[in-house]
């Protein structure tokens, strides 16, 4: 039995991509998407006729040349998201414009909007995640969305103050980026000597697993944005786990013995004390890594908007 295969007996498998080629080829139950990996997909021949019918829809639908693009840029999403979610059993991640993070009635009018487009194509709203930067404004808007049975993926989520947030919201699901986590310690010297088990980003991930699973949070705990196989392994036995392709190659041709890393424990009475906005941005802002990282995150996922938006433009 390959890695891939031992590692999905205890956590769920989700493919980090928006290439059909590579989902079927590692046949995960989730797939997500970002701004990055859709601007990555709108030049794949198969998707051709999906750009274009994104391309129809905004000239159809649009008030401006603005509005044209916008309206196209959602309609890509959605196609996109249509498409994969022919080959998983699954749910798809849809990420909204990121640079609406910081606004809690414009994320539920788009995270609305995109809903209602996949059910215009037939797709139930439980098979979505609308996907959220993980910003107090953010939350509260999953917190809303979830009253009208709209689950939300809480992306970019750095600081144990995101994930405490976001529990109590009642989110339905949470990406803590390993990965990026662990960039900001090694860009800045934290890192002496490296093992997979004092690694920062898994180390975030496990604490939150713990404080979840003890105080019988519902959340589920995805693992994202992974450097190496010993990142994941490491993590084996989270909720989930979003694995981009290549990583997911590796897992597939090592027959190596993986052993569950996280378990569930004693459970306890939660606190009555929920976090507040004040506590919220004090106790992210002390954490800055978190801080630089959730930043940098919603900045380069805007620039790849920006980029796609471009090349939208020049097709009208």
């Amino acid at each position: 039995m390959n890695q891939l295969h031992a590692l999905q007996k205890f956590t769920t498998i989700v493919a980090d991509s928006g290439n059909v080629h590579e989902i079927m080829q590692y046949k995960p139950t989730d797939a997500t998407t970002n701004p990055s990996l859709i601007l990555k997909t709108i030049f794949i021949p198969q998707y051709k006729h999906l750009i274009s019918d994104a391309i129809n829809y905004g000239k159809k639908n649009g008030s401006s040349e603005k509005d044209k693009i916008s309206q196209a840029s959602d309609k890509i999403l959605v196609n996109i998201g249509s498409e994969i979610l022919k080959y998983i059993p699954g749910r798809v991640s849809s990420e909204i414009d990121a640079r609406i993070s910081f606004n809690t009635k414009l994320c539920i009018f788009k995270a609305k909007k995109i809903i209602n487009m996949y059910e215009v194509l037939g797709i139930p709203r439980s098979k979505i995640l609308i996907k959220l930067a993980a910003t107090w404004e953010c939350i509260q808007a999953a917190k809303e969305l979830e009253k009208d049975d709209i689950k939300c993926n809480l992306t970019l989520l750095f600081s144990f103050a995101q994930a405490k947030a976001c529990a109590e919201a009642g989110v339905f699901l949470i990406s803590p980026f390993v990965g990026r986590i662990y960039d900001w310690y090694f860009d800045n010297n934290f890192i002496k000597k490296y093992h997979p088990s004092n690694d920062p980003g898994v180390l975030s991930v496990k604490k939150i697993y713990r404080y979840y699973k003890k105080y019988n949070y519902t959340t589920i705990i995805m693992g994202a944005s992974f450097r190496n196989v010993d990142q994941i392994l490491e993590l084996a036995g989270c909720d989930y786990l979003t694995i981009s392709p290549v990583l997911l190659e590796k897992l597939q041709r090592n027959s190596d013995p993986v052993v569950r890393k996280l378990v569930i424990g004693d459970t306890a009475t939660r606190s009555t004390s929920i976090i507040t906005e004040s506590n919220f941005r004090w106790e992210h802002n002390q954490d800055q890594m978190a801080v630089e990282k959730l930043s940098d995150g919603i900045r380069q996922f805007s620039s790849d908007q920006d980029k796609l938006e471009k090349i939208l433009h020049s097709m009208f």
